[in-house]
């Protein structure tokens, strides 16, 4: 039984302790720690995983040991990236230094304090972008950030993330 084996493209390189395996590339360097159900193994210009014997535990844990290499070495090379964009006459976003502030129709600004390991861009007052190495940390900031006006149905005001599809509703008739 063999999964499709993670390749390590060129300048990217991989080391394991133990269960520990520690991923380095040009955007820096992230490790993952697999649990005991699995095996993991070097090769020349690739990571294999497999499973210790065939319990349901061992063959989940295969999987997902198996995605989180593929992405420790995607994080490494391009990066993750979300970007989001706002609706709404008068909702807009602005970076000043690492806090992004937001005017969402509230009766205060937000400031929202961006998180070591992220980098956010505004290339307009209307898009949002959210780009790092860790895909789960990516995307818990991008929701955090959608969190405080997320779509609504009626007029589709709020943040969404780009190319979301939002379901519109009627409104009242009289």
């Amino acid at each position: 039984m063999v999964k499709k084996p993670v390749a390590l493209p060129s300048g990217v390189s991989a080391a394991m302790s133990g269960q520990t395996i520690e991923v380095k590339g040009p955007k820096g360097s992230r490790s993952f720690t697999a649990s005991d159900d699995v095996t993991m193994t070097i090769d020349e210009s690739s990571v294999s995983v497999t499973p210790r014997g065939n319990s349901k535990r061992a063959r989940q844990q295969w999987g997902m040991s198996r995605t989180m290499v593929a992405n420790l070495v995607t994080g490494v090379t391009s990066g993750f990236k979300k970007e989001l964009e706002i609706k709404g006459v008068g909702y807009r976003a602005q970076l000043q230094g690492k806090v992004l502030k937001l005017n969402l129709g509230l009766s205060h600004d937000v400031d929202f304090q961006v998180p070591d390991g992220v980098t956010v861009t505004v290339p307009k007052q209307t898009e949002i972008i959210v780009e790092g190495e860790d895909q789960q940390l990516v995307g818990q900031v991008a929701a955090n950030i959608r969190e405080w006006r997320r779509p609504e149905p009626y007029k589709g005001k709020g943040i969404m993330y780009k190319g979301e599809y939002i379901f519109r509703k009627e409104g009242k008739k009289k």
